[in-house]
């Protein structure tokens, strides 16, 4: 493998010998776009050009890229050619503080402003996010058509030891280490006397802590950590019930400029229709709410026999109400189906309910200090 480095703002990264191991599906549909669109490099000097893909630079945020440049070769071999894809590594402002609060920090956008930047300034052709780090808005001249197929959306639960496999388990007064307000509402929602700390940094550093023992247990979502090959940390799954998971976890998006006719080529090609439907429902569900990183949000959709299913939460920050939704009906109105469960949830929570959100200042609303 041969790699090539260049700083200027932002790291870029060649990595020019990588096979991948599967071909990614393609429906009638995406074929058939893909045979009479077959000249992807039509202008003079196009053939010589990198694809060039922005990144945050965290190992789960590489594991990302590294699964879209993948799926990217399996459908264009030539792009496996010498140079032809670039990894550009940058660093957002969620990855450079961390000594505060997401919701002290301003919410959802933290981990998506600065490749925003690099991409309408022409540094990347294509940006790979998480897509619950996405906010419901996208900056003009950009577009987020593409989602690979989903990993499992659940959260891992993990012990300090492994010797307590749920929530239900853990002892009274225990410390829980977690960045999301998601997670704290559902934790203290089941046991009040449990005690959430702010928890940030990513998967490696968090499991340092635990080990450490700053912390009993924490919660990582399932799907970065088998992305990283680390799932048998988890102690356990989570299922719904016990955790409903946020709005998009588990699914990777991919933007690129709206006029980038050559890059929404490639990406379109190895989109995935079912993901696709489901975070339109949860992001419909998301919007309708105006959710961001200060109030505790889930939802999550998933499509059963030919219907989508979708379960929605919103709730105190410290569990003390809560209120959830189910809603079913045709894949075709998966949009319709989050928006008006987001709309039913706000109606049922009632001004009040988030009029006291507003009023109250992070260190209410966490009770938290950072660890």
């Amino acid at each position: 493998m041969t790699m090539k480095i260049a700083i200027a703002g932002i790291l870029v990264v060649a990595v020019t010998a990588f096979v991948p191991s599967t071909q990614p599906p393609i429906n009638a549909q995406r074929q058939a776009f893909l045979n009479t669109n077959t000249a992807l490099f039509m202008a003079d000097g196009e053939a010589s050009q990198p694809l060039r893909i922005g990144t945050r630079g965290s190992p789960l945020a590489l594991a990302q890229a590294y699964e879209t440049r993948k799926r990217l070769i399996a459908e264009f071999p030539e792009l496996d050619e010498d140079g032809m894809i670039e990894i550009c590594v940058m660093k957002t402002q969620g990855d450079m503080i961390l000594d505060k609060s997401l919701m002290e920090l301003g919410g959802k956008g933290l981990f998506t402003k600065e490749l925003d930047t690099a991409l309408l300034g022409n540094e990347v052709d294509i940006c790979v996010h998480s897509m619950k780090d996405v906010p419901t808005w996208l900056p003009d001249g950009t577009i987020l058509p593409c989602n690979l197929p989903r990993e499992d959306t659940n959260d891992a639960f993990i012990y300090k030891d492994g010797t307590v496999k749920s929530i239900e388990e853990l002892p009274d007064n225990s410390v829980i280490g977690t960045a999301s307000l998601r997670r704290q509402a559902q934790l203290m929602a089941k046991n009040p006397t449990l005690k959430c700390v702010n928890f940030r940094g990513n998967v490696q550093t968090r499991l340092r802590k635990l080990d450490d023992g700053v912390v009993d247990a924490t919660l990582l979502a399932i799907a970065g950590l088998k992305r990283m090959g680390m799932e048998g940390c988890a102690t356990s799954v989570l299922e719904w019930d016990e955790m409903l998971p946020a709005v998009a976890q588990g699914a990777i998006g991919i933007q690129c400029r709206s006029d980038d006719e050559r890059s929404l080529k490639f990406i379109t090609a190895i989109g995935h229709e079912e993901t696709q439907v489901c975070v339109t429902c949860e992001r419909a569900f998301l919007e309708a709410l105006d959710g961001n990183c200060k109030t505790p949000i889930a939802g999550q959709a998933r499509i059963v026999d030919g219907k989508i299913k979708f379960r929605g939460l919103i709730a105190m920050p410290d569990g003390s109400q809560k209120f959830t939704i189910d809603s079913e009906g045709e894949i075709a109105d998966a949009h319709k189906i989050g928006k008006e469960a987001g709309e039913k949830l706000k109606s049922d929570a009632g001004d009040t309910f988030f009029e006291m959100m507003v009023e109250m200042s992070p260190q209410q609303v966490l009770g938290q200090i950072t660890k």
